[in-house]
């Protein structure tokens, strides 16, 4: 439990309200939004006329055809524009004015993802059925994760940018159990505070009955049996003269390693946001300062690409699909790789295969990885050729393996390379590094011409 206090500045907010025909409550609930926080009422396909009244009510209204609640949540999520949001019931067996609760450990920063544990204020308000469901998962929630949670309420506030990095694919009843083992498995600090619990207007569409509860048990059970990723970066260390070479000229061999140290900071630094069970840097040489914690380092095999590419799967456990990436795209971002590798978005996936603009690749990932596989799919690939991609897609074809092809990146190799994926990551260290090393240049040719 974390305490809660009032942070001096508050960013925007906006409260996402899943809704499935709450006409009766709506005037209630938007009537305690807290002031200067937006509304936006996500319409799960209402009779009631929920849509019209939350628009009279001033709310934004965003309408999600497809049925479940999971879909009516990202909706809202992906709708929204604020810093900050929140997910709360529309029912009204939440009160929308201890939002607040919810929100201040997020934006001071005592938290990132903040749920509310419910205190009932009545006899009735939460169905026995429904409790001792929810506190069957949480127990496994807690071993599973180490978050101290004891409620996978409805009520909760993080980042938006956090929660749209989380790929979360679930779109029924498992989506708040999604957001909350994927925000473990990125390393995100889970915290719970106390809200109240009323008795909500009308029946309960999931928890109101039996069935209900039963089809949410069932969705969140599969969310659980699906392991996170392990995610894999093969890199050497940057060392002048021993990386990005082709970067000589126009830029210096230690202008270059430095340049390949920010690439290697920005991909570590995504794949630190993506939810992962292990997280292992297959490295050629030692670690530097530039290893965020949290990475387990493996050497290098000898021989060529390929040798090490296959090598490299064969330090991924058993069990869970594993996902290779090198560290010459850094404006790689957390939601490409994410939201393909979640649980509901994995069905039917024997491979990820993803295309680098000049015919490589920059991705492959195996649903049941294996040495053997590895070794079966990559050796003997010709590397670092307008070919080297296309070969590897025959090698999946003939393994008979389902690929899902990830969007086309472009590799640093060149200056011209550099300068598009810097403008492609503006806010990244490799864009920053690039830009000093610009001013450094057009200071030295000043200087040149004045001399």
């Amino acid at each position: 439990m974390v305490a809660v206090t009032t942070p001096h500045s508050t960013p925007s907010v906006d409260v996402l309200l899943p809704c499935l025909d709450e006409a009766a409550a709506l005037p209630w609930v938007l009537g305690r939004i807290p002031p200067g926080w937006r509304a936006v009422v996500v319409d799960n396909g209402s009779s009631d006329g929920s849509a019209e009244l939350a628009r009279s009510l001033g709310a934004t209204v965003v309408h999600e055809p497809r049925r479940g609640f999971g879909a009516a949540c990202h909706a809202g999520l992906l709708a929204a524009t604020a810093e900050v949001v929140c997910f709360l019931d529309c029912d009204g067996s939440l009160d929308p004015a201890q939002l607040p609760r919810v929100v201040d450990p997020v934006v001071s920063g005592a938290a990132e993802l903040v749920l509310g544990r419910r205190r009932p204020t009545a006899l009735g308000a939460w169905p026995a059925h429904a409790r001792l469901a929810n506190a069957v998962l949480a127990r496994r929630l807690r071993a599973r994760t180490g978050a101290p949670l004891h409620d996978l309420g409805p009520m909760r506030a993080a980042r938006r940018e956090r929660l749209l990095a989380l790929g979360l694919g679930d779109r029924r009843s498992g989506y708040p159990l999604e957001m909350v083992l994927t925000a473990s498995a990125a390393g995100m600090r889970i915290a719970e505070v106390d809200v109240d619990y009323r008795p909500r207007a009308g029946r309960s569409k999931v928890t109101g009955t039996l069935r209900g509860t039963r089809q949410a048990v069932q969705d969140m059970r599969a969310v659980l049996a699906a392991p996170p990723p392990t995610l894999l970066v093969i890199a050497k260390a940057p060392v002048p003269g021993r990386v990005k070479t082709r970067l000589t000229p126009p830029y210096s061999p230690e202008q270059a390693a430095a340049l390949a140290e920010a690439a290697l900071v920005d991909t570590l630094r995504t794949l630190d946001t993506v939810p992962a069970g292990r997280r292992l840097l297959v490295l050629d040489g030692a670690p530097g300062p530039w290893l965020p914690p949290g990475w387990q380092v493996v050497p290098q095999v000898s021989g060529g690409l390929d040798a090490r590419l296959a090598a490299a799967f064969a330090h991924a456990p058993a069990g869970a699909p594993a996902l290779l990436v090198g560290m010459d795209t850094p404006q790689l971002r957390a939601e490409t790789l994410a939201a393909p590798l979640a649980a509901t978005a994995r069905a039917g996936a024997d491979a990820w295969y993803g295309p680098a603009a000049d015919g490589g690749f920059w991705a492959l990932g195996l649903a049941r990885p294996s040495a053997e596989l590895a070794q079966r799919l990559l050796a003997g690939v010709p590397m670092s050729t307008p070919r080297t991609g296309a070969a590897l897609l025959e090698r999946l074809a003939e393994a008979g393996l389902a690929v899902r092809r990830l969007p086309e990146l472009t590799d640093v190799d060149t200056a011209a390379d550099a300068d598009q994926v810097a403008a492609e990551a503006p806010d990244g260290a490799f864009a920053a590094r690039l830009r000093e090393l610009r001013e450094l240049r057009d200071l030295g040719r000043r200087a040149g011409v004045t001399g």
